[in-house]
């Protein structure tokens, strides 16, 4: 799996690519230099928690949302995530996910 600092950089950039951002308007938004928005996104800078918070309020999105990459992860580390899960669901719960994933798979 990819270092964090790289998975919550590509996150930042995904998110601001769907809003139809450049780094430069983000940047400018924020008030910061294109160059560390840049690093940032490359996982190469380390934000403080006040820029990871100016950051979801520039991009308009929750906190939580900059560290959502579970899409990230690839196909094997799905499966064990979901197999942990229903291991630990009792039956209620797993028929419940099981009608959710039949109407995804529709």
């Amino acid at each position: 799996m990819q270092s964090a600092k790289r998975l919550i950089g590509v996150r930042i950039k995904s998110i601001r690519e769907s809003k139809g951002l450049t780094q430069e308007s983000l940047a400018e938004k924020m008030d910061i230099n294109t160059v560390y928005l840049s690093n940032i996104e490359r996982g190469r800078a380390n934000p403080t928690l006040d820029m990871l918070i100016k950051l979801a309020h520039a991009l308009e999105v929750e906190m939580w949302e900059i560290f959502d990459f579970g899409h990230e992860v690839n196909v094997k580390e799905l499966r064990d995530a979901m197999s942990k899960l229903l291991k630990e669901t009792d039956e209620e719960k797993l028929r419940l996910a099981l009608k959710i994933l039949r109407a995804v798979a529709r």
